[in-house]
């Protein structure tokens, strides 16, 4: 009689134990990773490959007029412009009179790095510098370059303590082409001088 109590009872809770595990309500399961959309560019690879090596090569730019570094200041100069003319803004998803700007802007951009080359003095390159910069922040927004977000960086002393210069960046953090490491009266003091002015993101329109 014993035995077949506790075999009942072992075939009682064998059936609860399956109807709790079998019938749990929807949504309780584990949902394991939770998958992520991945971000796709409106831009072509076509378009977004050169222009990323464009902008790698203003950073080099960038990081030759902190270092004082005339030379390395024209070589990247030199690489941006060349860099430049290999994008093709014919492929860009937008109409004519957009694609017909960007041009303009990249052609501005290609005389600024003919200035830069051209220029003998390191601040006269930062002069230079400072118009290649605008200019290309304004293409960055025509073409709406949606590879990283982008800060729009200014310094307000980059010329004398009263006339500003701005570059752009892929970081917040500030490091200033336009008084760098090397000042003759500041040196390193005052290479973080600055802040983000603006930034522009257009990897969140997608």
């Amino acid at each position: 009689m014993k035995k077949g109590l506790l075999l009942i009872g072992i075939v009682v809770v064998g059936l609860v134990g399956y109807l709790v595990f079998f019938n749990k309500p929807a949504g309780t399961a584990d949902a394991g990773p939770a998958l992520q959309t991945l971000a796709q560019s409106k831009n072509s690879d076509a378009f977004n490959i050169p222009f990323n090596n464009a902008l790698q090569a203003y950073y080099k730019l960038h990081d030759a007029l902190v270092q004082w570094d005339t030379a390395k200041a024209t070589e990247n100069a030199k690489l941006l412009q060349a860099s430049l003319a290999k994008v093709p803004y014919d492929s860009l998803k937008a109409d004519s009179n957009l694609i017909l700007t960007a041009k303009s802007f990249s052609e501005s951009i290609h005389a600024d790095c003919i200035g830069i080359v051209g220029d003998s003095s390191i601040s006269e390159k930062r002069k230079s510098f400072y118009e290649l910069s605008e200019n290309l922040y304004t293409l960055v927004q025509t073409v709406k370059y949606d590879q990283q977000k982008l800060y729009h960086m200014v310094c307000p002393m980059a010329f004398g303590d009263d006339k500003e210069g701005k570059w752009i960046s892929n970081t917040d953090s500030v490091i200033n082409p336009y008084l760098g490491l090397k000042h003759p009266k500041y040196h390193a003091a005052m290479v973080n001088c600055g802040s983000a002015a603006d930034s522009l993101d257009y990897t969140l329109k997608q």
